[in-house]
């Protein structure tokens, strides 16, 4: 086993989404995910505390960039156009790698109450970092934190479109994003 190889935290990630796939969360072993990965059981715990933490890989970076690109919105800009720009913000750290994990990811979720719960509270985080963004610019509580969720979902809904998309489609994932937000912007408007 290579122990230096670049790209460790990367392997483990496809192969643990992999092997979550093939066998199922709970029958998947972390030497087993290692081993997939071409490095050994003390990399695996270099990178991550349990098997668990695979699934949020990424997520403080994610969150960093959605709160970046929030904090340099326009002043003028209202809190959904404030979002919008951090959704560009994260979207433009996405390329065809996170593109491809996104249906087998999916797909080992589903497979797991565990990881779905996980999904979950990454969805809240995320939302929080969002509404924190919102509030330092100066939105009000209850507009920030529908926003905020307002937000995941968007990001949610075009990360789907994107990875389950036309992988011909030289669109990235920002539009995708973007065109959710606007989805989701004229159905709240419809809610009356």
């Amino acid at each position: 086993m290579a122990r230096w190889e670049p790209g460790a935290r990367e392997r483990l990630v496809l192969a643990a989404v992999d092997l979550f796939v093939e066998q199922g969360y709970d029958a998947t072993t972390v030497a087993q995910i290692a081993e997939r990965a071409g490095v050994t059981k003390s990399t695996f715990f270099r990178h991550f505390p349990d098997k668990r933490e695979l699934l949020v890989a990424g997520q403080e970076t994610l969150s960093r960039l959605l709160v970046e690109g929030i904090a340099g919105a326009p002043a003028e800009a209202s809190p959904l156009q404030a979002v919008g720009a951090g959704l560009v913000r994260a979207s433009s750290a996405m390329g065809p790698a996170n593109r491809e994990l996104g249906p087998r990811l999916k797909a080992a979720v589903a497979s797991s109450a565990e990881l779905q719960e996980r999904d979950a509270l990454k969805s809240v985080s995320l939302a929080a970092a969002m509404t924190n963004a919102l509030l330092a610019r100066g939105v009000s509580g209850a507009t920030a934190a529908l926003a905020g969720e307002l937000g995941v979902l968007a990001f949610k809904r075009g990360y789907a479109a994107w990875s389950e998309g036309d992988r011909d489609d030289e669109d990235d994932l920002g539009r995708h994003a973007l065109a959710a937000l606007d989805e989701l912007r004229a159905a709240s408007a419809s809610l009356g």
